[in-house]
């Protein structure tokens, strides 16, 4: 279980993470598409991540993240977004997550460096199955795309 005061940390600074997250993707090179987003549309995006991981992170199911994660990659393949942005994007989130920790001085004493060892693994694998069903999804809306183009065609 993750300390509590780690988990309050991300919730409590979401807003700042969020901000600091969509200067990054709006002036970063490897996430060219989400530069046509409005500010407000990527805080919706990303915000939501921030707020709730902790309890995502304590409670949710691997079904909970599939489910999220597959319509996820659904929607940002039918807008028109690059895998590679997206999976870059995710990455971004979890890099922005621990590295405000790692500099936010919360992590003092030895259990509580015991909860950040614990916070990275818990992250990194909690952002591993975000990534592989966003894939899924993705790959899954493409499939049908190219199945509905065929029929299509033949028609």
């Amino acid at each position: 279980m993750l300390s509590a005061r780690l988990v309050q940390l991300i919730e409590d600074h979401a807003e700042q993470l969020t901000r600091g997250l969509i200067d990054d993707l709006l002036s970063n090179h490897h996430t060219p598409h989400y530069h046509h987003l409005t500010r407000e549309e990527l805080h919706y995006r990303i915000y939501d991540v921030y707020r709730n991981l902790g309890r995502w992170l304590n409670d949710e199911t691997e079904l909970a993240i599939e489910s999220s994660y597959t319509q996820l990659g659904k929607k940002r393949f039918a807008e028109g977004i690059a895998l590679s942005e997206i999976v870059y994007s995710l990455g971004q989130i979890k890099h922005h997550l621990l590295e405000h920790i790692h500099f936010s001085g919360m992590v003092d004493t030895a259990v509580e460096l015991h909860g950040d060892r614990e916070l990275h693994r818990l992250v990194g694998r909690y952002f591993d199955k975000a990534v592989y069903y966003t894939v899924c999804g993705f790959e899954h809306a493409a499939d049908s795309q190219r199945h509905s183009t065929t029929i299509q065609r033949a028609a």
